[in-house]
């Protein structure tokens, strides 16, 4: 099978050494920004998106890839031990978790978190292999049609499934759209929306705005909530451990959560985070022991660590297969790539197979790493919560500051970083989220030009455009997402009595 040759050949690039100390220290730095609340996966792709430009392509997807799957095991850490949430797709954990603690097993709901994090890694990346190579199959049958249907699928989609109202997500979509059409109109030369400003003619770059919204206003947001970090309990290494009765409860959550987390992550929205509810409420619905539930079940651990780590890997599969991001940090993955001038769809694995099958191999290797590098360092991570802000966050702030002007060395950017961070310290005030933002600027480029190309190649004719197999049936689907609901919600409603 051509797949497995594949894999092999990416397993060969790897394990080179520079891949294997990128992986390493993606998963060091994605444990401890999981760790840290408020930071998060998507605050450190967003400060070392711009050193990404000094590594190679491969070498920055390993990075960010290790950093996106440490996070979500680094979430579950604080959440057992301190019942302090790292991440939002850790919060489920809490419930059980540190009640597991409570009781003096928190060593076990660590040790299972950490083995249900691997086998759903595991899982979410065959299916991501397979996914990836039946889409880049069909490459041939994508052209500039069918992908003006993907953006626009992708962001009824998004619409759809985000957090947030759909009004708010779609004025965060045409802000971002609007974002995209400054500066020189790559096919007229005209320059459009530049009010004068020289530094506009290239357009506004996509470094600044993201590390502004993601970056500089998590740190401002967390500068200005009150955190209570607790004290973190030290554990001895024996004392990780779960007995055999817990490890034979954890088994089926954890294929269960992996299967959740990997199909729940193929679709727009915080998959992570919505995965560990899926999960846990199956294993509550599925268990013979539903009041232990909230008591310290070791089911409500297992499950939805599993799911979230899967989502993982279920976000990539839009975003290698079709160029898509679903998800925020996705999208600083795609940035990453774009640093380097490399578009990611249906012709990746095509054309670059060494990144592709190289990324692939690498999530089984970060795998292996994070489970036997986090349950021995446990204590050490969990020391990382001991730092004062007052340090820690100027650090973050000066990284932000020079990683952003070393890419250009313009003002300018760091005017656009600072007025992005304060822009996304207040949206989130008044309940916008920036994803939907910084996705519609990435896919909107994408957008316009094959847009174009689809009308000069039909001659104007948006019929031909439309009503080709892919993209009417994509079509369809950003219809039914829309219409479908509406419809379901007006036939649930109960008839109003007469009189």
């Amino acid at each position: 099978m051509e797949m497995w040759p594949s894999l092999v050949h990416g397993f060969s690039v790897a394990l080179q050494p520079m891949n294997l100390i990128y992986a390493l220290a993606g998963c060091i730095l994605g444990t401890v920004t999981g760790i840290l609340p408020g930071i998060g996966p998507l605050g450190a792709m967003a400060i070392l998106l711009s050193f990404t430009l000094y590594i190679d392509a491969t070498g920055a997807m390993i990075l960010f890839a290790g950093i996106y799957y440490g996070a979500m095991y680094g979430g579950s850490t604080t959440s057992i031990l301190l019942n302090i949430p790292g991440e939002n797709s850790s919060v489920i954990t809490c419930i059980d978790g540190y009640q597991m603690t409570l009781r003096g097993r928190g060593g076990a709901a660590l040790t299972v978190a950490a083995v249900g994090s691997f086998v759903a890694g595991t899982i979410s990346i065959i299916g991501l292999m397979v996914a990836a190579s039946l889409l880049g199959r069909a490459a041939l049958q994508f052209g500039p049609p069918e992908f003006v249907a993907i953006a626009v699928c992708g962001f009824v989609l998004l619409m759809k499934l985000g957090e947030e109202s759909l009004l708010k997500s779609a004025i965060m979509i045409f802000a971002g759209l609007a974002l995209c059409t400054v500066g020189t109109d790559y096919l007229t030369g005209t320059l459009r929306f530049t009010l004068g400003v020289e530094g506009l003619i290239q357009g506004i770059e996509f470094l600044p705005v993201a590390i502004g919204l993601f970056g500089i206003s998590e740190v401002l947001e967390t500068a200005s909530a009150s955190l209570d970090a607790g004290r973190a309990k030290k554990m001895k290494f024996r004392e990780l451990l779960p007995n055999r009765e817990e490890w034979r409860r954890s088994t089926a959550p954890m294929l269960r959560g992996s299967v959740i987390g990997f199909l729940i992550g193929l679709i727009p929205g915080p998959a992570p985070m919505i995965s560990t509810f899926v999960s846990y409420i199956t294993e509550k619905k599925i268990s013979k022991r539903p009041k232990e539930f909230g008591r310290g079940a070791i089911e409500g651990v297992a499950g939805p660590e599993s799911a979230n780590n899967a989502a993982v890997g279920g976000a990539y599969v839009p975003l290698l297969a079709l160029g898509i991001p679903f998800t925020p940090a996705m999208a600083m993955v795609l940035g990453a790539l774009l640093l380097h001038n490399i578009t990611p769809g249906p012709n990746l694995i095509q054309e670059k197979p060494n990144l592709f099958w190289g990324v692939i191999a690498s999530m089984y290797v970060a795998n292996f790493m994070l489970l036997f590098l986090n349950l021995p360092m446990v204590n050490v991570f969990v020391n990382v919560l001991r730092t004062p802000r007052q340090i820690l966050l100027p650090i973050i702030v000066m990284l932000s500051l020079v990683g952003v002007y070393s890419t250009s060395a313009s003002a300018l950017d760091l005017f656009i970083l600072g007025i992005c961070g304060i822009l996304g310290f207040a949206i989130r005030r008044v309940g916008f989220k920036p994803a939907p933002l910084i996705i519609a600027m990435v896919i909107g480029p994408m957008l316009e030009n094959s847009l174009r190309q689809s009308l000069l190649i039909t001659g104007g004719d948006f019929a031909k455009v439309i009503f080709r197999p892919i993209s009417l049936t994509l079509y369809a689907v950003a219809v039914g997402v829309i219409v479908l609901p509406w419809l379901w919600g007006r036939r649930s409603k109960p008839p109003v009595p007469k009189g």
